[in-house]
This record gives C-alpha cells, sequence and structure tokens, in this order.
C-alpha cells in the first residue's frame, strides 16, 4: 500500500563540520570551557557598573558580550544538530549536557541586561546618541522594553538554573516521546516524519484513511505522557506570567518578538473573519476529487494522479530557478547551501520530523533540516527552508545581536521563496490539470500556514485559559479544545474532525515554543502581500526587499515593513494578504470550470 519512494535525498546529509569535528574536538570543549571563562570575567569587570559606562566602554561591553554569547550558542548548536539529525539517547544526554553549559554562561551574563534596563532614561538617551554605539543602537534600546518585567538578579538566576531542569527537561522528554513514536502501516513500523507525508502523495483514498487511522493510533500511545508534559509546560506559563506579571498568556511572547497584544487580536480576528476561504478552498478541493465532502484524510491528498516524482537533483534546478527569477545575489547564496552541504533531507526513522533552519552564528552558516518525499510540497518546502537560510547570510554582517530578528518577520524570506518556487513549478508544467493541482498545492500551504496557525492559536488561548482556571486537563478535555479549534476552522466543509482529537500532540510547538502559531500566519500574509507587489513592480523592489532581509534586528518590524510599502498600523493591512489568498481561490475555481470533463 505506503510503498518507499527513492528520492535522490538519501545521502543528502549536513557537514557539521563547518562547526567542530565532533564533542571530541578540542575546539569543542575549548569554545565552551572559553565561553564560561570570559562570561566570568565579563562579569568581574561589569557588575554593578554598567549604568556609568562611558559610550566607548559601553561599545566594547555590548561586543564582548555578544561574542561570548555567540561563542556558547555555537557549542549548543552543534550538538542540538546531531540529536535532530538522530535522536538517540546519547545524542539527548550531550544536547542537556550543552543546554547546561549554556545556562551557566548566560546567567553569568545576567547582570548585564538586568543593569542596563534599569538604568534612567535619560542616561540612556545620551549614551546611545554616541556615533560609537549605532552599530547596537536598536538593540540596545530594544532590550529594555522587558524592564517592567524583570525579577532582581538572585531570582533571575535562580529561574535560569531550574530552568534546566524543570521546563526544559520536560521539552526534551516531549521530544523523545515523538522520536519514538512509530506508525504500523501492514508488517511495516515508519516514523511520524515518514507517515505524514503519505497524506499528500496517495490517490487511494482507502489507503489514505489507513494511513490516518494509522497515525492516529501510535499518537494514542502514550498521549497521557505527552498531556501530562503540556500541562506541566502550560503551567510553567501561568507561574511564569503570575510572577512576572504579564497580562496574558501570550504577552510574554508578543514582547519578545515586538508586537503588541492588540495587534496580535486584530491579525487573528482578521484571519478568524475569513476562514471562509479555506473552507472554499476545501470545497474545491472535494469537487476535483470527486466528493461531496472532504474527510480529515482527504485534506492534503493529491488532486492529479500520475504526478511524476521530483528527485532531488531536479528540486536543486528547480528551487535555483526560481531565486533566479528574483536575484542573482538570492540564487548564488541558495546554491551555497546545495553544494556546501548546508542541508539534511534524507529520510531517517529517528531524525526529527518537519523541517527548519538555524541562524547562522558568526563562523558558519545557517543549517538546513528537511524530510525530502519527492513531491512537489516537498520541493517548496525546501524552498521554504532555503528563504530562512537567505534571510540569514544577509542579516549575517549586522553581528549576533542584530541577526536576531523576530518571528514577526521571520517568515518574509521563506514565504517568498515558496511563491517564487510554486511560479516556476507553473511555468514548467503545461498541462492545465497539473497547472490547476500546482495552484491546490500552493493553496494547501497558504491554508495550512496562514488559517491553520489561528486555528492553533485558538487552541492555544483554550488551553493556557482552561489550565488557568481549572488546574491539570485530561487528555479527554484536551481533546475537545483541539476538536473545538478545528471545529471552527472547517465549518461543514470537512467531515471527521473528531478522528483528528488525538494530533494536537503531533505539533511541538505547544510545548517548545507556547504562542508560536500566529507568526506563520503574520508572516504568510505580509510575504505574500510583498511578493504580489513584487510581480506588479518588478525588479524596482528587489533592492528594498533585500535590504528589508539584510537589516536583521536593527529596525522595528513596522519600520521595516514600511521599506517595502506596507503600513502595520493600517487596519485593513492584513485583508491585503488575506484578499491576495481569496484571489489564488478564484484562480483555481476558474480554472477547475474550465476542465474538459473525463
Amino acid at each position: 500500500m505506503a510503498t518507499a519512494v527513492e528520492t535522490g535525498a538519501e545521502n543528502v546529509t549536513w557537514d557539521l563540520g563547518d562547526l567542530y569535528a565532533g564533542v571530541d574536538d578540542p575546539a569543542y570543549t575549548r569554545d565552551a570551557d572559553e565561553a564560561l571563562q570570559a562570561a566570568k570575567r565579563f562579569r568581574e569587570r561589569h557588575a554593578g557598573a554598567v549604568a556609568s559606562l562611558d559610550p566607548g566602554t559601553l561599545a566594547e561591553a555590548v561586543a564582548e558580550f555578544e561574542r561570548i554569547r555567540a561563542q556558547i550558542y555555537r557549542v549548543r548548536l552543534f550538538v542540538e544538530l546531531q540529536f535532530e539529525a538522530d535522536a538517540t539517547e546519547e545524542h539527548g544526554a550531550l544536547l542537556q549536557r550543552a543546554k547546561e553549559r549554556e545556562t551557566a554562561v548566560l546567567t553569568e551574563l545576567l547582570f548585564f541586561d538586568l543593569e542596563w534596563s534599569r538604568t534612567e532614561d535619560d542616561l540612556v538617551d545620551a549614551v546611545l546618541s554616541a556615533p560609537v554605539l549605532q552599530k547596537y543602537r536598536y538593540a540596545l534600546a530594544s532590550r529594555r522594553r522587558f524592564s517592567a518585567y524583570l525579577l532582581s538578579e538572585p531570582e533571575e538566576r535562580i529561574a535560569a538554573e531550574k530552568d534546566i531542569t524543570g521546563v526544559d527537561t520536560w521539552r526534551r522528554l516531549y521530544g523523545e516521546l515523538l522520536s519514538r513514536l512509530r506508525v504500523r502501516l501492514d508488517d511495516r513500523e515508519l516514523s511520524y516524519a515518514e507517515a505524514a507525508p503519505l497524506l499528500e502523495t496517495l490517490t487511494d483514498r482507502a489507503a489514505r484513511r489507513d494511513v490516518s487511522e494509522a497515525i492516529t493510533a501510535g499518537l494514542e500511545t502514550e498521549v497521557r505522557m505527552r498531556a501530562f508534559v503540556l500541562n506541566t509546560v502550560v503551567n510553567d506559563r501561568a507561574v511564569e506570567d503570575r510572577l512576572r506579571g504579564y497580562r496574558t498568556w501570550i504577552s510574554a511572547f508578543n514582547l519578545e518578538h515586538e508586537i503588541s497584544d492588540e495587534a496580535v487580536d486584530a491579525l487573528v480576528e482578521s484571519v478568524v473573519a475569513r476562514f471562509d476561504i479555506a473552507r472554499r478552498h476545501f470545497r474545491l478541493r472535494a469537487r476535483l476529487l470527486g466528493l461531496d465532502r472532504l474527510a480529515s484524510y482527504d485534506l492534503t491528498a493529491p488532486v492529479a494522479e500520475d504526478v511524476p516524482a521530483v528527485s532531488w537533483d531536479e528540486a536543486h534546478a528547480i528551487i535555483l530557478d526560481a531565486y533566479g527569477a528574483f536575484s542573482p545575489l538570492a540564487r548564488e547564496i541558495v546554491d551555497r547551501a546545495f553544494d556546501g552541504r548546508w542541508i539534511d533531507a534524507a529520510l531517517r526513522p529517528t531524525k526529527g520530523a518537519g523541517a527548519f533552519c538555524t541562524r547562522p552564528e558568526p563562523r558558519s552558516h545557517p543549517f538546513v533540516l528537511v524530510n525530502y518525499t519527492a513531491n512537489w510540497r516537498a520541493v517548496t518546502t525546501v524552498a521554504h527552508e532555503l528563504g530562512h537560510a537567505l534571510h540569514g547570510v544577509l542579516a549575517q554582517p549586522q553581528g549576533f545581536l542584530n541577526g536576531s530578528y523576530p518571528l514577526t518577520v521571520a517568515e518574509t524570506a521563506s514565504v517568498l521563496g515558496e511563491s517564487l518556487t510554486y511560479d516556476t513549478l507553473r511555468r514548467r508544467e503545461q498541462d492545465p490539470r497539473a497547472q490547476l493541482a500546482l495552484i491546490v498545492s500552493q493553496l494547501d500551504t497558504f491554508v495550512r500556514t496562514a488559517f491553520m496557525p489561528v486555528a492553533g492559536n485558538r487552541f492555544e488561548h483554550a488551553l493556557h485559559t482552561k489550565r488557568r482556571a481549572e488546574g491539570d486537563l485530561p487528555v479527554e478535555r484536551i481533546n475537545e479544545l483541539w476538536v473545538e479549534a478545528l471545529r471552527g476552522y472547517w465549518g461543514d466543509a470537512v467531515d471527521g474532525v473528531a478522528d483528528r482529537a488525538v494530533w494536537w500532540s503531533a505539533t511541538p510547538h505547544f510545548v517548545f515554543a507556547p504562542g508560536y502559531m500566529y507568526p506563520y500566519a503574520f508572516g504568510l500574509l505580509l510575504s505574500f502581500s510583498i511578493y504580489r507587489r513584487w510581480v506588479d513592480e518588478g525588479d524596482a523592489l528587489v533592492e528594498p526587499i533585500l535590504d528589508f532581509l539584510r537589516a536583521g534586528a536593527t529596525k522595528p518590524p513596522a519600520e521595516l515593513v514600511r521599506g517595502v510599502g506596507f503600513d502595520l498600523g493600517d487596519p485593513a493591512f492584513w485583508q491585503h494578504g488575506l484578499d491576495a489568498v481569496e484571489a489564488l481561490v478564484v484562480e483555481a475555481e476558474d480554472l477547475a470550470a474550465r476542465m474538459p470533463a473525463e
């Protein structure tokens, strides 16, 4: 029923030698030890005196602060990538040790942010006006936004060190539970990362139903343990908010990513009000599949049969063409990712599910993890992650502190790359049915990126609110909240919502990054608006977009967005992106209506 497909990516693995040769590499131990010793010396020199530093000394101190943080990030990144590529107990233990080392370093540096945040405004204004601090001006100013929510230094040190044996350990356990989850199909056992993509490739509906039921059965295994971990992490968020004085469960996340609670509410309300766009897409999908209504296992089913597999080498060529149509510089950077072995694309049972791209540290480049399955969506997923890599490389000259841009703009380059790649795929296809299938595939991605994350946000909101009011939530209650969120999103366009009751537990964001759902919608709607403007205006917008990416975190998101012609303060802003997605639905409907009957 579900046969393995040769992808051409079976041997595509990243080369971590650009970081270290291994954990026994003397440079690995040296960097870890030097970072801690440097952090202790930094504390000895500057603790208690940050507010009195002259501009020149402060600039030197910030540069040292930045160097230490980048050095310990490099150490942790190396073993984190080892673990993601092969989630063994040995790699888990090494990652835990690296996190402990990183916490020790960051704990020594805590005083700097605390003292800077409590420095009088007039002193800060005077110091930041000095030319010597121009590089770090915005980073220093923006770090003070947390000042009202900081604890005393002893309390902050305790909190940081306890996290290692507290919430961070629970997150590690959740990751291990997901990595060992197995889906039984016929006489085979698959990981979740291997099984889930079958729902996108199987043309036989009964086979898709069997896969979906097998995934559900796999997720039901140990779901009570995963629910226990989720409850613990959600309660940790509640305790943290109470101690620091944050207004809502998501306020801290919003502040970190430089967006107000009110702006997030406006985004969520705008998307929820247009769930009809997603349902319209689902109804079109049903018609194309010859169904009265979709079942949950039809949501990503192929709408065209006999679609050829796309080998890794073909994907490489397609993605280069896509980025090259936008900018030769973008193409060159993306090609370096392929040739330089920045990417791990092979499917392996112990490999992490999903896809991600790391932020680069000063001495190396981004790393990309994907699970390549040789279909259109796999191609565009690679293009998406390479957009993140492009953003990271372009922002890298700004330095480690200035390269950490907020999630609200982090999806801009990735969605742009995805859109460019869909355009390239459509240009290559002459068959109208294949053209339609590509538009539907693109809409699948957009619906999954703009609408599903907002449904996830509604689930998280209910989860955190109910947990604070009712205490620990049993699995059955969590399932109910998830089903309610899906029902609000799918409406009457999809059957079988109850069949997905435990599928919340396959979404690691709820545990690893509470709140990290709406940024996908933010990024999709912003980026697709930018992309459509580029389509209309052409080369005139290329440099403003590249400047947006080069800026990293040197400007607030609203100023970055103004540079490409949009105003985040405009009440109708989100409607631009939603209208663009709806226009794609209309295009698909029109093309389907012109399709000759078979």
